[in-house]
């Protein structure tokens, strides 16, 4: 369930975590087909007979843009910013970075701390400090800064 957070109790957060997601399983099968849609077959993503004989994982991981991409289905999980919003606007990214490499079969999460809330010309902006945990790693999936825009 996520967390429900107003605007205004945001912006009393600015430097602290809001909320985060459940762990979530990377399968094979999500991979597969990230890689399908995007076009990239590299073979450490889509080989599992090769990833386990070549590479220094022993299997296939998630492309670094799959792990991007569900940040959206993962803040809903997290957070609830509750307001009289029409629309919510993936305005953008200040920064990615892809610290560790995720497994086929491992877990993530995600981690959304709250960089600035500002307003803006019909709603408002907040930039979201992202760190998607791996489950037993010691080094996190991504760090991003991740700009929203929530329109009323």
């Amino acid at each position: 369930m996520p967390t429900a957070i107003s605007i205004e109790q945001l912006r009393a957060m600015v430097g602290r975590e809001a909320g985060a997601s459940d762990w979530r399983a990377i399968a094979q099968s999500a991979i597969d087909a990230f890689a399908e849609v995007t076009g990239d077959h590299q073979w450490i993503h889509t080989d599992p007979a090769r990833a386990k004989a070549e590479s220094r994982y022993g299997r296939t991981i998630a492309h670094g843009f799959l792990t991007l991409s569900l940040l959206s289905r993962l803040s809903h999980e997290a957070i609830d910013v509750t307001g009289d919003f029409g629309m919510r606007i993936n305005y953008g990214l200040n920064r990615v970075r892809f610290p560790a490499a995720v497994p086929e079969g491992s877990r993530i999460r995600a981690r959304f701390g709250v960089q600035s809330v500002e307003d803006v010309e019909g709603g408002y902006q907040v930039v979201w400090l992202v760190t998607m945990d791996l489950e037993g790693s010691a080094k996190p999936a991504m760090v991003a800064e991740w700009v929203l825009r929530y329109y009323r």
